[in-house]
């Protein structure tokens, strides 16, 4: 019987794949660094084995499953090679696997990880669904009908998909360090569509989408009157969101959610167009989005004192905007405090100036020195450049967070892609 080996199986979309072979019982292990990871916790709890990085794992018998954040000289992947073993990439193995079921790819520069997890909680409700979040949650389920996951643009890594649908959220630039600009993302968006063998849902108030050529039909979803589905009589509340959905200008239904800002109905409107193209019971929809609980590091909540927490992963301009106007629509009395680790070196660089200009929709701003990727641990420019654009602002280290204890009864919203929850574990021990 084979057994996977996954070379980086901490990695978010392997640690997922890893629990979905594992459920599907398969034989899975993997290797990866010591250092503890949020996406461990469920391969834990599998009791998959997980060993530190060494070639000497490699053996005869293994297929091996290569995290693309690792080259083909890494000393395991070498040693696979040198034995003959079946060596494959995470995205190409993922492209083969999903064959088998009615696949959903979920992608977008923005969102792919909470309309994922919406899509698969929902759909879930009227079908087996097995399926994959980037946040490290996976879920294999034998006898699936839908195989839903989170299929990511970077370095065009999600051409390796052949889905039977593509929800397409939104085109923006980021990833400075592969896309040269928002045209070059375009066209990576634009190659992806002609692989959808469907149909295509596609955020209509996004402009970018809205030029995707396709062979397959190409549903609409938004806020703007010309959209196939279109939200309307949108209430927004401290307990969630209200509106009504009509389909090419006929009412549909209406729905409640549990989260905020706008950005939660355009997900919502997705995974409905989605579920009402494969003609599943409204009923069915309704309840399942009062159900959703959230995907791992998006608006995750603790109340300490008379504090609340939010750990986050908004890591651009446009998700720091996103998550302040959530905190803001829940939570309409409260200061919003924004704690901001900026990742990677490029990132900040291109988006210096957006930074500063989204941070500033909180009342106060504290940042964090920027996190280096695997791919760049240095950078000409530092924190420093963007304290100096955000007036009031101050940085903020581990060592010492007491700082945050000064904003009574207000919201902390810790963001980043880097390593931001060890700031809100140091600041949570300040207070205990």
């Amino acid at each position: 019987m084979t057994v996977y080996h996954f070379v980086g199986i901490k990695g978010t979309g392997m640690s997922a794949l890893a629990q979905i072979l594992h459920d599907m019982n398969y034989e899975v292990q993997g290797s990866d660094i010591d250092k503890k990871v949020f996406t461990q916790k469920a391969l834990e709890a599998r009791n998959i084995k997980v060993l530190p990085f060494a070639k000497e794992n490699i053996k005869e018998g293994l297929t091996i499953i290569a995290g693309n954040a690792f080259p083909d000289t890494h000393p395991e992947i070498e040693e696979a090679f040198n034995l003959g073993l079946p060596v494959i990439r995470y995205h190409r193995f993922l492209g083969e696997f999903m064959q088998m079921y009615t696949s959903v790819a979920i992608t977008g520069v923005h969102g792919k990880t909470s309309t994922t997890g919406l899509l698969s909680h929902v759909i879930q409700g009227a079908e087996p669904t097995s399926y994959l979040i980037g946040d490290g949650t996976g879920n294999g389920i034998p006898n699936s009908k839908y195989f839903v996951f989170e299929a990511c643009e970077y370095r065009r890594h999600f051409l390796s998909y052949k889905p039977d649908y593509a929800i397409m959220t939104n085109i923006d630039f980021d990833h400075p360090d592969y896309f040269t600009n928002i045209e070059d993302v375009f066209s990576a968006f634009q190659e992806m569509a002609v692989l959808v063998k469907k149909g295509i849902i596609a955020c209509g108030d996004d402009e970018q989408l809205q030029q995707i050529q396709a062979k397959v039909p190409v549903v609409y979803y938004g806020f703007g009157e010309e959209n196939d589905f279109q939200a309307r009589n949108v209430v927004k509340s401290t307990d969630g969101t209200e509106f009504d959905v009509f389909v090419r200008n006929t009412f549909y239904a209406s729905f409640k959610i549990t989260t905020y800002g706008d950005h939660s109905i355009l997900n919502a409107l997705s995974v409905i167009a989605l579920c009402h193209y494969e003609e599943i019971d409204v009923e069915i929809i309704q309840q399942r989005l009062l159900t959703f609980e959230g995907v791992k590091r998006r608006f995750n909540e603790k109340r300490v004192g008379d504090q609340i927490l939010i750990d986050d992963y908004a890591h651009h301009p446009t998700e720091i905007n996103a998550t302040i106007d959530a905190a803001r629509q829940k939570y309409p009395d409260r200061d919003i405090v924004a704690v901001f680790q900026p990742h990677t070196f490029t990132r900040t660089q291109s988006f210096l100036e957006e930074f500063a200009e989204s941070l500033q929709k909180a009342d106060y701003i504290y940042l964090c020195d920027i996190f280096g990727s695997a791919r760049e641990n240095v950078g000409k420019l530092s924190i420093d450049n963007l304290l100096e654009k955000i007036e009031n602002s101050q940085l903020i280290n581990e060592e010492d967070t007491s700082v945050l204890k000064a904003h009574d009864n207000a919201v902390l919203v810790f963001m980043g892609a880097g390593d931001i929850q060890k700031y809100q574990e140091a600041y949570e021990k300040v207070l205990a």
